[in-house]
């Protein structure tokens, strides 16, 4: 069994890929192509952990409306970076039956480690305001491995049922970690001009993920992102405790 989740999303952001476009393409085009070949040759399961931002709002699929499956083919290129992973998701699901595809969205962890989402948008100047599928990885990350475990194939939205905003997310933030905090809003079109590319913004349908495993529909993101800052705050209550004790104890000493 072989889990994946090597990429190349760039930094400090997916601009980056802009102008690396051939490490992109090594990394998740060509690097993908070759394990999933290898562990197909060799009857391996494979568990790749792609993403999701492949998407993009529309007339179809407006916010709070219909929203994205599995079978939907990619609507979003707006980025090389998203370009690439649709394209290669294509490649993969049509040609390698050993392999899992997982899409991930805006992943969220339980400490303020700076590629947890709600850092990225604590730091932000301005944000947009626009409901997405998120991942919350305490939620996810064990049915990911019971997925591989089963040996389940195919594509799946690998996201907490339903959708939030980064406006709520701040307000907990504010609420849960600095209540000083603050922060502002701008347009999608008004964030498209201080970018190099477009950003996606989605709603992922979760019904096939929640048919394997139930246990995901009571982890809607509105309810379990409550418990990502409950526990965050615990965590950050703790060293901090731990820090302040620290020199009290060299003293001592």
């Amino acid at each position: 069994m072989v889990l994946n989740a090597a990429g190349v999303t760039g930094r400090p952001n997916v601009d980056w890929c802009e102008d690396h476009r051939q490490e992109t393409i090594r990394a998740n085009v060509i690097g993908l192509l070759n394990l999933c070949d290898i562990t197909n040759a060799r009857n391996i399961h494979m568990t790749n952990f792609a993403t999701g931002c492949i998407y993009s709002y529309d007339e179809a699929h407006p916010i709070g409306g219909k929203t994205f499956t599995e079978d939907d083919a990619p609507n979003f290129t707006g980025s090389f970076y998203s370009l690439t992973k649709g394209l290669v998701e294509r490649m993969v699901r049509d040609t390698y039956k050993n392999v899992l595809i997982l899409r991930v969205r805006m992943p969220i962890s339980d400490d303020l480690n700076p590629r947890n989402f709600i850092t990225k948008i604590s730091r932000y100047a301005r944000v947009v305001n626009i409901p997405n599928s998120m991942t919350i990885l305490h939620d996810l990350l064990p049915i990911g491995v019971k997925a591989a475990q089963r040996g389940l194939t195919g594509v799946y939205n690998y996201t907490n049922p339903g959708a939030i905003s980064h406006n709520q997310i701040l307000d907990l933030y504010k609420k849960y970690i600095d209540p000083a905090f603050t922060y502002a809003n701008f347009t999608e079109e008004e964030q498209n001009k201080i970018l190099k590319a477009g950003r996606s913004n989605n709603e992922l349908n979760t019904a096939k993920l929640e048919k394997e495993f139930p246990e995901l529909t009571g982890m809607h993101v509105q309810k379990s992102i409550i418990g990502v800052f409950e526990r965050m705050k615990v965590n950050l209550d703790a060293e901090k405790a731990k820090a302040a004790a620290a020199p009290a104890k060299a003293a001592s000493t």
